[in-house]
């Protein structure tokens, strides 16, 4: 008679299960070619470039300078002192208060959008330090939704503001959305009404509000709180306007200038204070921190790293002051 089996070890190795299975699920599955995960295309040119250089480089196209669209993370690690900066806690609002669908249900929208970028919504608020002085920041990420203002995002930005008068620092604001969220309907709108009055009172408190016009701004988010700031600066050839120019174009039916609600033509007429690199977006904006709060950044500054005070502070987006380069990727 044969000894009874012990079936207390490791199971027997399942062919099906461990060798089948994932063979048909890697012959299903969709190959990711090399360029795809390392080159990335220059939109204006159609030049590829090596995707380390472009993150090395702030997500700038070395040889065009096109200014591509960066991650909320990566705008305050490059932004702040250090890449050190603490996240302010936003309020919860509700969710889907229309119970809105289209093609899709807006819950599973949001639920996609929050997987694939990380973020509750929209706009993320933190505090740190530039160049030794606390600052308030708030990015609008157009990864999520297109950065439209919806409830989340405009209690975000009203929260931002209230910190900055909390905590009596400026408030910095790197703007990007293609306006007001259609799925909230008329409550995405009264964020318009709603963050104008937190502006407002930052404004009482005598703090600076620095607004930095980013690829694209448009719509609602144009016409409230983004045209609020005591400053406005703008990345090269970012698109700055309410309606878009094709719009404007079939209702007027006129042929737009070249260039036209590009930051360069914008800065020209008057509508924006500077463009300026993003290389040199940091120096820039602790300078205007430093004046208009009175700081004596400068000296520390220079103390530091004298190099960092070589960029102009009041100039276009030129080598000297008032030079202005041809629009970049202006359509």
């Amino acid at each position: 008679m044969l000894p009874a089996q012990n079936h207390t070890g490791p199971p027997k190795m399942n062919w099906i299960n461990n060798v089948v299975r994932p063979r048909i699920r890697s012959f299903l599955k969709p190959k990711e070619s090399a360029s795809e995960n390392l080159w990335v295309k220059d939109p204006e040119s159609g030049e590829m470039v090596f995707y380390r250089d472009l993150e090395a480089n702030m997500w700038v196209v070395p040889n065009s300078g096109y200014h591509m669209k960066i991650k909320a993370a990566d705008r305050l690690s490059t932004f702040l002192d250090e890449g050190r900066y603490d996240t302010v806690p936003l309020p919860t609002v509700p969710q889907d208060p229309l119970k809105f669908r289209d093609s899709k249900r807006y819950s599973d929208r949001l639920k996609e959008y929050r997987l694939k970028t990380g973020a509750e919504d929209a706009v993320t608020v933190a505090v740190g330090e530039l160049f030794g002085q606390p600052v308030t920041v708030a990015v609008q990420d157009f990864d999520f939704m297109g950065g439209s203002l919806g409830m989340a995002a405009g209690a975000a930005i009203v929260t931002g503001l209230e910190t900055a008068v909390t905590k009596k620092t400026a408030f910095v604001l790197f703007v990007s959305s293609g306006g007001a969220r259609m799925q909230e309907g008329i409550m995405s709108l009264m964020q318009m009404p709603k963050t104008t009055v937190g502006v407002l009172r930052l404004r009482e408190a005598g703090l600076p509000f620095i607004v930095v016009f980013t690829n694209p701004t448009t719509g609602g988010v144009t016409a409230s709180y983004a045209m609020l700031g005591d400053v406005h600066i703008a990345e090269p050839g970012a698109l700055i306007g309410f309606a878009g120019p094709r719009v404007i174009e079939q209702t007027i039916r006129e042929k737009l200038p070249k260039g036209f609600q590009r930051s360069e033509y914008l800065y020209e007429h008057g509508m924006i204070d500077m463009v300026v690199h993003r290389h040199n977006l940091r120096e820039t904006i602790g300078s205007l921190v430093g004046i208009l709060t009175n700081a004596p950044m400068r000296e520390e500054l220079a103390e530091t790293d004298p190099s960092r005070l070589s960029t102009p502070i009041f100039t276009g987006a030129g080598d000297g002051p008032g030079e202005m380069p041809e629009p970049a990727h202006a359509e």
